[in-house]
């Protein structure tokens, strides 16, 4: 250490350095046995995706990848199948789990299946619309069955006034009662509870001065009675239970052909058939009663349920006209509202399929047309032999039938001023006509009124139900 150190290169501090630069090398690499590559494949991390992986994990999911329209629903998906950020990337080698959603993405075709059919939740019951036009025809078989206790000519303006003011008032009465039931069940009882007796109050009211006797009122208040506790039974879809209180008057109708039953029968078997009526609409009434009150709810306004009942009021002009030429064309017509009210089911349902089925609103339009006029078709063209067999003609029965079935179908999707308006119309002008004696006669008027009320009805039901806003 006494003399100077060389720095120069090639002296012997190259020797030393060498020495120290060697200690500091890696190791040279040895061969790896097999055995080394599992152990190293766990411990090292790994460089790029694991592309077969990835195939795999595309294949198991690629039914519901292919619907994905965005790279981030495929990333929700993986979320919810539970892969976590280290098995992402020990197992496929992505860094992330948007990196993987994009390389399934990718890899997946894009495939948009039709979604399933939903339920039609406008698919009517048959049996239900069959009775109920059952249920409509048979307080008729009353008439024939007590016309020998009665003057026909002197009893029919009471009773004929009595049945329009409680049609007309049954029909207002249950569209409330309708809008109470979305409140609750409850709701619509007490409105039914209400209602039913001051409408037959009302219309044996109206009955009075016209009757002359007290027999009569006593008919008038039968009718007004039972009119009113039908409805009741109608609204609460309990059919099947005034059918059962009609049973009396049904078996008196059906040997009456056969047998005379004599009067006493003859007078005890409707008013039966009236007791058993008001007691299972009490029934009926008290179930609906003791349902649990549901909670606030405004009441609907009086003046919504008002052109319901003008309807019903024109109806019952207009059927009572019909009935002056062709009583067993009104029966026909009774009996046709049970499908009537079916295919109104039918319409709605087609009107839903048909708006998922186009795409503009054009085509929608075109469809709509097709299918109220498959509907209305199919309502009247069975009337037509109907009506060859009573023997009446059925241009009359099937202008009145088409009146009818376009303005309850406007009804049945809210446009209640306009039916009950132009139906007003068609009955006070063909009622003009046949109270006054006017030209063209009462069957001409009625079948112009009819077939100008179905035509303006027919396309107003275009217009405002071709949209597709009544249907969504």
């Amino acid at each position: 250490m006494s003399g100077p150190i060389s720095l120069e290169p090639g002296g012997s501090e190259q020797d030393t350095l060498a020495l120290r630069l060697a200690e500091t090398r890696p190791p040279r690499r040895r061969p790896r046995r097999l055995a080394d590559d599992a152990t190293l494949a766990l411990r090292l991390p790994r460089h790029g995706p694991d592309e077969e992986a990835v195939s795999r994990l595309a294949a198991e999911l690629a039914d519901r990848v292919g619907p994905a329209v965005h790279p981030y629903e495929v990333a929700a998906l993986l979320e919810a199948e539970g892969l976590s950020a280290a098995s992402i990337k020990e197992e496929y080698g992505h860094a992330s789990l948007f990196s993987l959603a994009a390389a399934l993405y990718e890899r997946v075709p894009r495939t948009f299946p039709e979604p399933a059919p939903a339920a039609d939740v406008w698919r009517p019951d048959t049996v239900r619309c069959l009775l109920r036009g059952v249920l409509f025809a048979l307080p008729g078989l009353a008439y024939p069955l007590t016309r020998p206790l009665w003057d026909a000519g002197a009893h029919a303006p009471a009773l004929i006034v009595a049945g329009l003011i409680s049609w007309a008032w049954g029909q207002g009465l249950g569209h409330r009662a309708h809008l109470r039931g979305a409140t609750g069940r409850r709701e619509a009882g007490r409105t039914l509870l209400a209602g039913a007796p001051l409408g037959a109050a009302l219309a044996t009211a109206a009955a009075a001065p016209l009757a002359g006797s007290g027999p009569v009122i006593l008919a008038a208040a039968a009718q007004s009675l039972y009119l009113a506790a039908a409805g009741v039974l109608l609204v609460l879809a309990r059919e099947r239970l005034l059918l059962a209180a009609l049973c009396p008057l049904i078996a008196g109708a059906v040997v009456l052909p056969w047998w005379e039953p004599g009067e006493p029968l003859r007078a005890a078997l409707p008013a039966l058939a009236l007791l058993a009526t008001l007691a299972v609409t009490g029934l009926a009434l008290r179930t609906a009663l003791t349902a649990p009150a549901a909670p606030g709810g405004a009441r609907p306004r009086l003046m919504w349920s008002v052109p319901y009942g003008l309807f019903g009021l024109a109806a019952g002009v207009l059927v009572l006209l019909e009935a002056r030429e062709e009583p067993y064309a009104v029966l026909v017509l009774t009996l046709s509202m049970g499908p009537a009210e079916w295919l109104l089911y039918r319409y709605r349902g087609l009107s839903v399929a048909a708006l998922r089925a186009t795409a503009t609103p054009a085509g929608f339009l075109l469809r709509s047309a097709g299918v109220l006029a498959v509907c209305l078709l199919a309502y009247l063209l069975p009337l037509v032999p109907a009506a060859l067999v009573t023997g009446a003609p059925p241009t009359a029965l099937l202008l009145l039938a088409a009146a009818l079935w376009t303005a309850l179908l406007l009804q049945a999707f809210g446009a209640a001023w306009p039916s009950a308006v132009v139906s007003l119309a068609a009955a006070g002008g063909a009622g003009t006509v046949a109270l006054l004696g006017l030209p063209p006669g009462p069957g001409a008027a009625l079948r112009l009124a009819c077939g100008v009320a179905a035509l303006c009805l027919t396309a107003y039901a275009l217009w405002q139900l071709g949209r597709p806003a009544p249907h969504a």
